[in-house]
């Protein structure tokens, strides 16, 4: 009966329009208040879930150390304590790793975990000790032994390798790259040959005997009672080919080592260090790059493999103690330098190259015997060496103007003629290749021509100033190839660029730079004129 009267009173709202437009007006009410509702619904809601999550006890952070996952626990260092917790069903034990950063609830139950940690105290690894432990410094030359973080094992740690520890946890968990350190690696060594080598025969003699002799027969040496040297110092005037010799030394015992040992995948290293390259404002910086550049040679050396050692400008960083005009880095410097050489003595298979343009300035200890015991002046070259050394920069594969070739009769001919020509120009002496006056202390004076200032860095410019006004004649005239004309403005290019060069501030010191020894000098005249004139500015 109910439902009967319901539909009537429907049926006469719906067909009665005064009560159709009240009823429309109370069912849009009822939407409203249904909405309100909800809203109300998820407010609420929302506010008991952020109750909840203000009121939730604290948790707290730890570091895993192992685990064990018969008994679902774990041991963890937390608040620098180490306790051991269980951990949640909702853990999986198989991800966790030592080294982690793991979350502990109110009960200290271990409920979550997360990556290593990417901050941390910064360490420096001195010695791995097994697969387990390492060997590292802290703050003011504090050592500790840490254990790896699941994240290290099998990562190969060297001496002087920078890794995140957390000291407390006893865990080192994290290898940094640090660039200024990747720098100092150990490079294979560069594609040069004795043969590159033109005018320095008697040297390359002396440092193969020195270097080369105790590596290939270090049987002998041990039967004779003689140790190898474990240092040479190439000094003299710059450019002229000390770098050189020490890179083809590393190549030729990278081919010995492969013949000694019998497999061609043997090789050497060359490390090669600039002195201000290492220097650093910091203090005790400077000594750390020394002892990073051993570690990295002995560890290379322990596996049999030969390891040059190569600082070039050696004075720049190794100055006599007690010299320096704004700092004393070389009080320090110096013995850690020492220290490392020092310590080579046990390695048949490490050997560090010096060279320098002012062995003066090198502090005593490190040049004497027992340090760097060879000593091999690199002179500047005489015609015959100028001859040789244009021969590895002048050859036939460089293009040569026909009618030179013509004149000669034949493509090497007119090569030939063409380095002898160059060096006739370099090593007469007349008025016109009058250089620098040189003023003496006891009242003297030399006058000293353009061959005492040959290097095979100045014959190599040469040549390549030549070939650019090779091509520029090309370009303007049409004409291909070298001419002795290209050759010999290149001369006088060269000579009137560096014309102003010799320091009349201080000549004794730019003399001495430039390799010349004997007395004190107390002045300096630049008395070279271009007789040819019209020729500064190459062919024309």
């Amino acid at each position: 009966m109910a439902d009967d009267r319901e539909g009537a009173v429907l049926e006469e709202a719906t067909t009665d329009p005064e009560r159709r437009a009240s009823y429309d007006v109370i069912a849009g009410k009822n939407v409203r208040l249904a909405s309100a509702l909800r809203a109300a619904q998820a407010e609420l809601a929302t506010a008991r879930r952020e109750v909840k999550r203000l009121t939730t006890p604290p948790s707290s952070y730890g570091v895993l150390l192992s685990k064990d996952p018969m008994n679902r626990v774990a041991d963890v260092v937390h608040v620098g304590r180490r306790l051991e917790v269980s951990v949640s069903e909702t853990v999986a034990m198989g991800s966790l790793e030592a080294g982690q950063r793991v979350k502990l609830n109110e009960n200290l139950v271990l409920i979550a975990a997360g990556p290593c940690d990417d901050l941390g105290q910064l360490v420096q690894v001195k010695e791995t000790m097994d697969a387990d432990r390492v060997l590292v410094a802290v703050r003011d030359d504090e050592e500790l032994v840490l254990r790896r973080g699941e994240a290290l094992h099998g990562t190969h740690l060297r001496p002087g390798d920078a890794v995140l520890a957390d000291v407390r946890a006893g865990l080192i968990y994290r290898r940094v790259v640090r660039p200024e350190v990747e720098e100092l690696l150990l490079g294979e060594v560069p594609d040069t040959d004795y043969a590159d080598i033109g005018g320095l025969a008697g040297q390359v003699e002396l440092i193969r005997d020195a270097v080369e002799m105790p590596f290939l027969h270090p049987e002998l040496y041990r039967e004779h009672g003689l140790k190898p040297p474990k240092g040479v110092l190439l000094y003299g005037p710059p450019g002229c080919g000390k770098t050189l010799i020490a890179k083809a030394v590393a190549t030729s015992l990278s081919k010995a080592a492969a013949t000694r040992y019998g497999h061609a995948a043997q090789r050497s290293y060359f490390l090669n260090i600039r002195g201000p390259q290492l220097l650093n404002k910091y203090v005790g910086e400077t000594e750390r790059h020394i002892r990073l550049i051993f570690a990295r040679a002995r560890e290379k050396a322990e596996q049999g493999i030969p390891v040059i050692v190569f600082f070039d400008e050696m004075e720049a960083l190794f100055r006599t103690r007690g010299t320096g005009t704004s700092s004393d880095v070389e009080k320090t410097v110096v013995p850690q330098l020492l220290a490392e050489i020092d310590g080579v003595e046990s390695l048949d298979n490490v050997v560090v190259i010096g060279a320098s343009n002012r062995e003066d300035m090198i502090d005593p200890a490190i040049l004497r015997p027992g340090r760097l015991d060879v000593k091999i002046r690199i002179d500047r070259p005489d015609r015959a060496g100028s001859v040789e050394i244009l021969e590895q920069y002048l050859t036939e594969a460089v293009p040569i103007a026909a009618h030179e070739i013509e004149r000669a009769g034949s493509l090497a001919a007119a090569v030939a003629a063409m380095r002898e020509r160059v060096a006739d120009r370099l090593f007469e002496v007349s008025v016109e290749t009058e250089f620098v006056e040189v003023g003496y202390l006891d009242g003297r004076t030399e006058t000293l021509h353009l061959r005492d200032f040959v290097s095979g860095a100045m014959l190599a410019n040469i040549v390549d100033r030549a070939k650019k006004f090779a091509i520029k004649s090309l370009l303007t005239d049409g004409e291909r190839g070298i001419t002795t004309e290209h050759l010999l403005d290149a001369v006088r290019t060269e000579i009137v660029e560096n014309q102003d060069l010799p320091s009349t501030a201080d000549p004794d010191q730019w003399i001495r730079a430039s390799g010349r020894k004997g007395d004190r000098v107390t002045s300096l005249r630049v008395v070279w004129r271009d007789h040819a004139a019209g020729a500064v500015g190459g062919p024309r």
